[in-house]
């Protein structure tokens, strides 16, 4: 039987009473025709699921009670950043919700020389907004009790700027990359990789992510559009390094 998880971003404790958010009482009951009494599973991102049932439905408000918490272990043990060039539309919708599948610990929208989304500050907090929405619902179907983090969208120059000095192996999905998925070496820290928009990263970013140190990485002899590269690369670490 599927069990119907639900993100409620606020602290949650056993014996509890809260009321779902707007969105999700709307599913559950218009949609999934739940009743008092049926069981639902909520989290919060804090890696603990929280069975909980339905108390009472009303037409502006559902409310449930928290029974019990369960600790969950299914995070990868190889921890990867996705450093993702802007896509249009629904594009970029698709790689948050792929990669939030695939066990990415953080996503990072990139601006970089080819970007074709142009982002003033009202629109850019709409759409992280918006990703962050779409990750969250991402760990409702693929059972994650972490939601992966989000952050606002930077510049490429910017980030690799801020970018902490540590042993996390640094790559960069380049058709013209030598190194090859399988030879590579994880420590603990993990990886982050970068992948351009529609138009690829340009001859700047290239020099910019080569002179910060990272690894130019080809996944094999076809070129692959944004929305399927980093995908794939997620994947094929994955299952090289880390838990497929």
């Amino acid at each position: 039987m599927r069990t119907i998880r639900i993100h409620i971003d606020q602290a949650l404790t056993v014996g509890s009473e809260l009321a779902l958010p707007q969105q999700a009482g709307e599913h559950v009951t218009r949609v999934l025709r739940l009743v008092v009494g049926d069981a639902i599973t909520l989290f919060n991102g804090d890696g603990s699921d929280y069975p909980s049932v339905i108390l009472s439905v009303g037409k502006r408000e559902v409310t449930a009670q928290i029974r019990s918490s369960q600790a969950l272990d299914n995070e990868s043990s190889l921890r990867l950043t996705l450093a993702q060039g802007v896509a249009r539309g629904e594009k970029m919708d698709l790689i948050v919700q792929k990669a939030t599948e695939l066990g990415v610990a953080r996503i990072v929208p990139l601006l970089t020389e080819r970007s074709e989304v142009k982002l003033d500050a009202s629109r850019a907090e709409k759409r992280l907004a918006h990703w962050r929405a779409v990750a969250a619902s991402a760990c409702e179907q693929c059972g994650r009790a972490r939601v992966p983090e989000v952050v606002p969208a930077i510049g490429l120059d910017t980030w690799l700027r801020e970018l902490p000095s540590d042993d996390t192996l640094r790559l960069a999905l380049l058709p013209e990359g030598t190194q090859q998925a399988g030879a590579l070496r994880f420590t603990p820290a993990g990886g982050v990789l970068v992948v351009g928009p529609e138009g690829g990263l340009g001859s700047r970013d290239v020099a910019s992510l080569a002179e910060a140190g990272f690894h130019g990485l080809r996944l094999g002899p076809r070129i692959l559009r944004t929305e399927t590269a980093g995908l794939a690369a997620l994947a094929a670490l994955q299952a090289l390094h880390g838990d497929l």
